[in-house]
């Protein structure tokens, strides 16, 4: 990206570099051989404005992201369906308490619900009279969910199940440790025989009497008879606005300020085979009446709880634009042929009356009834993921550009095919670009799209990420590499209009990939260095873009950005710097095109991600091994010398003249960024 050179002030400020802004790993001092210089020209001239869209999320159902994470069902294989149709049928991970001489457990095809028809029969042997009495605390199942229930002392839970049965039923719904010994919150079902003689749904509220982690549900009696049950769930009440999802883990995603949401995937929309692709109808309305389905690509099952209506809902929560990725009639192994793919561009269609048709159309009115009457803002989709190599993609994204621009001609439609190295053959509002890649190889792609020409569609680096041994499961030296083709992305933000991590989530129980942003069990979860990066770039989109020349030998990459605080109208002058080498560098910084005396000698900040070591990792033993440290800048100015340590990732946030200068000691730089 070209730069020019620029007149600057005569003003010099040093500012002080001590063992206060340095990680004691390093024996810093202030002289050293390596040097550079930087200039920025910060002239109102020379600026660019950055799209509003340039980085956002991408969420991909992988590695229990959303089934045992970012949705908030606790019970896992709710309505006992995952293992398959047919029945007897297996039913894990519920498991039988009491023995088989006091009951037996089955499943049989006597659900309420058409399209998931399995249900678990209870056939209670024993009973509280007799000679052939039930054990202390009864006979029954119990569900451990996703690798453990994180159930806490004085919050509610919200339990809904359908039940039938033979006779009159006393069940005790009851939240427990793991082994079953320690009782947290129980309550208990009472009902005669007419009411239960046909499946009625039940409510109960829990609220836990102490915390664990580890925790299970379970469902048990002392009553003999035939005992059924159907779509058991465990909410917590606290869920993230009330839409169900686990709050922790949306609160990480509120701190990337993020401008867009991508969802469902990835592979998880194509799957290996079709009939095992994620399909939106099959996940909205009545979550009992969802029949979840078999993830072939990542190998589980989701009920598909978090279905199409609640990621537009999440991405109305995160106030960010949707991007729905769809089924275009390919998947891994077998593809629709262009001939016959309408009805998957009537699926499409209808997907996207669902989401913006008014409330009396057919598919909009599906979406009011579910409690959202106004229309969801989806602006962009995306046809197909990774297809553009296949037989059928082209002519089968045709069929869908052609449909969708007759239909709602002001949506942006994105194709799998990769535009930047070369024009297309089909029309495009973007093209998608992936990159998995190592170390060494990202930071060199930070000027991948230098060169890229500026006609034609936009690009959506939709998934980037390091991967391999350079990675581990999150280490600095990805981090670094991937601050480092971020810093490209936004010099390029001209051509490049939106840019995602990816993945996302990882439960860390069921590692499908690594690495990933954020990792999280029940009760835990921590930010990889990778996630620390995108903090640094949280107020990009929407900010102005300045010229920035580094004239230097080193390893080294540099941006520089005008952004103000949305929260107190400061505005902030943000140079960041990735020193990729293994030695310090002094690094003079001139920055040109403002007043002498135009930025505040208090008020501005120095941020720096580094580590002892490149390999260095978060843990939940440590889960701020990698994280930013934070500092004022004492002495900044238009014209500093600083000290960048050997592998880091530097952010001087430089508090400009003109804003408002606050009094009460708070820093409005760390509530807008970190």
């Amino acid at each position: 990206m070209g730069s020019c050179k620029v007149p600057y002030s005569v003003l010099l400020l040093y500012f002080v570099i001590g063992t206060f802004f340095v990680s004691q790993r390093f024996a810093i001092g202030v002289d050293t051989n390596i040097t550079a210089q930087l200039l920025v020209n910060a002239s109102d001239a020379a600026g660019r404005p950055i799209p509003d869209t340039l980085f956002g999320l991408f969420f991909e159902e992988i590695n229990h992201a959303g089934a045992g994470g970012l949705w908030a069902e606790l019970v896992s294989n709710r309505g006992f369906e995952a293992g398959g149709p047919n029945v007897p049928s297996n039913i894990d991970p519920w498991s039988i308490i009491g023995s088989e001489s006091s009951l037996i457990v089955s499943t049989d095809r006597s659900s309420l619900f058409e399209r998931n028809k399995v249900a678990l029969k209870m056939e209670v042997l024993c009973d509280s009279e007799g000679t052939n009495i039930c054990p202390v605390g009864g006979v029954g199942v119990y569900n451990p969910g996703f690798w453990g229930m994180n159930i806490q002392n004085g919050k509610t839970y919200k339990v809904v199940l359908y039940v039938r049965s033979s006779g009159a039923i006393n069940v005790s719904v009851s939240l427990t440790d793991s082994n079953g010994l320690q009782t947290l919150a129980t309550a208990n079902i009472i009902a005669s025989a007419s009411d239960v003689s046909d499946w009625m749904k039940v409510e109960v509220l829990l609220e836990a009497k102490a915390s664990n982690p580890k925790s299970r549900l379970q469902l048990t009696t002392t009553i003999a008879g035939l005992i059924w049950f159907d779509q058991v769930s465990v909410m917590p009440l606290d869920t993230y606005k009330g839409h169900g999802f686990r709050s922790d883990l949306v609160e990480m995603l509120t701190d990337l300020k993020p401008r867009f949401l991508r969802f469902p995937g990835g592979c998880f929309v194509e799957g290996e085979w079709l009939r095992n692709a994620f399909r939106w109808k099959a996940s909205i309305g009545p979550w009992e009446e969802r029949p979840g389905h078999f993830g072939d690509v990542w190998m589980y099952w989701t009920d598909d709880g978090l279905g199409y209506y609640e990621f537009l809902q999440l991405a109305e929560d995160l106030d960010t634009l949707p991007i729905w990725v769809f089924n275009n009639g390919v998947s891994h192994n077998d593809q629709v042929d262009t001939s016959s793919v309408m009805p998957f561009v009537q699926e499409a269609l209808d997907g996207i009356e669902f989401a913006r048709g008014d409330p009396n159309s057919t598919w909009g009115s599906i979406r009011a009834a579910m409690g959202h009457p106004e229309p969801f803002d989806l602006r962009y989709v995306a046809i197909g993921n990774e297809d553009c190599g296949k037989k059928n993609y082209r002519g089968n994204y045709l069929v869908f550009h052609s449909a969708i621009t007759q239909a709602y001609p002001d949506i942006k439609m994105i194709t799998n095919c990769d535009g930047s190295t070369q024009q297309l053959d089909h029309p495009a509002d973007f093209y998608d670009f992936h990159i998995y890649t190592s170390a060494n190889d990202l930071y060199s792609k930070a000027h991948r799209f230098d060169h890229t020409s500026r006609n034609g569609p936009k690009a959506f680096v939709s998934e980037y990420a390091v991967t391999g041994t350079d990675a581990g499961t999150g280490s600095l030296l990805a981090g670094l590499a991937e601050a480092a083709f971020l810093i490209g992305i936004e010099k390029n933000s001209d051509i490049v209009e939106m840019a995602s991590y990816a993945p996302l989530f990882v439960n860390a129980n069921d590692r499908r990939w690594n690495p990933d942003a954020i990792v999280f069990n029940s009760s835990q979860l921590y930010g990889t260095p990778s996630y620390w990066v995108q903090r640094f770039f949280t107020e990009s989109s929407g900010a102005t873009i300045l010229d920035s020349t580094l004239q230097t030998n080193t390893s080294l990459i540099a941006s520089a950005i005008t952004w103000q605080d949305s929260n107190d109208g400061n505005n902030y002058l943000r140079i960041k710097i990735v020193n990729f080498g293994g030695d310090k560098v002094n690094l003079t910084i001139d920055v040109g095109g403002l007043d002498p005396n135009s930025i505040q000698l208090s008020g501005s900040t120095k941020t720096v991600l580094t580590s002892g070591n490149l390999k260095d990792e978060n843990s939940f033993n440590q889960p701020k091994k990698v994280t930013p440290t934070k500092t004022l800048l004492e002495n900044a100015g238009t014209e500093m010398n600083v000290i960048l340590l050997p592998h880091s990732f530097t952010s001087f946030d430089l508090l400009k003249e003109s804003s408002i200068i606050r009094t009460t000691g708070t820093d409005s730089s760390s509530r807008a960024s970190f």
